[in-house]
């Protein structure tokens, strides 16, 4: 899929995988229309929806990692923004309907290139700009068999008389 192409939901999910230094977890809300992160950029917790797309609020973080930024609106033609980041490739223009798009488009190409993978809408941990799904969490945590001194763990024995 091409970066220019980006919009809403995929535009936020793409945002969210480039910024490998801040989100640790990706996963959806609003039966999968919302992308939601966890993970804590700069001492400030982050933990429910990310919608840079929609918000300048969820949009700053990419503003704050910007090292050259050169923007310019062209009237009927929407935005251009070229732009240099923190832990990005390469300086990259980004195109869009309005400033905060053509900088998030230009975001994700600084990270990933021109082009990305489909959306994938399950939920992933982070390692670097690595995503690796992950399964739900049981309600109680980790359940672990317990060692008891007469039985090896996992020993199933008839109840006491």
């Amino acid at each position: 899929m091409n970066v220019s192409d980006l919009t809403g939901v995929a535009l936020d999910y793409w945002v969210a995988r480039s910024l490998h230094d801040f989100v640790r977890e990706i996963y959806f809300t609003d039966s999968g229309e919302t992308v939601a992160i966890r993970g804590n950029d700069r001492g400030r917790p982050w933990d429910g929806r990310f919608t840079p797309s929609a918000s300048w609020e969820a949009a700053a973080v990419v503003l704050e990692r910007a090292i050259r930024l050169d923007v310019r609106e062209q009237g009927d033609q929407g935005a251009v923004c070229v732009a240099e980041f923190v832990g990005g490739h390469r300086a990259s223009e980004g195109r869009g309907d309005s400033l905060r798009i053509a900088l998030l488009r230009a975001f994700i190409a600084s990270h990933f290139g021109d082009t990305v993978e489909d959306l994938l809408r399950e939920r992933q941990a982070l390692t670097g700009t690595q995503a690796e799904t992950i399964g739900e969490q049981t309600v109680g945590g980790v359940v672990e068999d317990l060692p008891h001194p007469d039985a090896q763990i996992g020993d199933i024995q008839s109840a006491p008389r």
